[in-house]
């Protein structure tokens, strides 16, 4: 059975942040779901705060050092993506915003998408739906019905603080690990071995580390 790829970007600015918590979380429940199907599947991760200068550089220069093209060629060769932003100014962060547009208009035409995004307050929520939905739409990407959406508060200590989020990530999972399943691998999409390739960010065990809140 073919391997199937899934690129995690996250765009948080701390190290830690909730926003690369959250895409580890949502990283494990596609796996478990796509498991589940019985589907091979390697993730591969783009911390966008590792290529700020260089995504900055490229925008102002059109050329992209060997690093950001690693990353690019990462999303655009990915049979699915999970895409988490933190929610500055009620919109998704610069960071995020810039990294798209380094990227070939047409590249993610079609691609399975999972979009997060975190803030502090639960008031930021309706950004998923009303900014980076569109943003995706507008690419020709195939947004997955539920985003997910994580506040301060989601990361409470009680069960029931927890709950919430935990029901939106498997949902979401579902979704995604259904597309990708109903797909079949992406072929011809890079002629270089995906192993060229791979973005910094460490391997899906550290993905999976649970790294916390900046």
């Amino acid at each position: 059975m073919t391997q199937r790829r899934i690129a995690v970007v996250t765009a948080g600015l701390s190290h830690p942040s909730t926003t690369r918590l959250l895409a580890d979380r949502l990283a494990q429940a596609v796996d478990d779901e796509l498991d589940g199907l019985g589907i091979d599947r390697r993730f591969d991760v783009v911390e966008l705060r590792d290529h700020a200068h260089d995504i900055t550089n490229h925008l102002l220069t059109g050329f992209a050092p060997p690093a950001l093209e690693s990353a690019i060629n990462t999303v655009v060769s990915a049979d699915a993506l999970i895409a988490v932003t933190p929610i500055f100014s009620t919109s998704y962060s610069g960071l995020f915003k810039s990294f798209i547009d380094v990227l070939d208009p047409q590249a993610l035409s079609g691609t399975p998408v999972l979009l997060g995004a975190n803030a502090g307050t639960p008031r930021h929520s309706l950004a998923l739906d009303y900014a980076i939905r569109p943003l995706f739409t507008y690419l020709h990407a195939d947004p997955v019905p539920t985003g997910v959406f994580a506040a301060s508060g989601d990361w409470g200590g009680s069960d029931a603080d927890a709950a919430p989020l935990a029901d939106r990530i498997v949902r979401a999972a579902r979704e995604l690990a259904q597309a990708i399943g109903s797909r079949g691998p992406r072929m011809g999409a890079d002629p270089f071995d995906p192993a060229g390739y791979l973005a910094e960010g460490g391997s899906f065990e550290d993905l999976l580390g649970g790294r916390a809140e900046g």
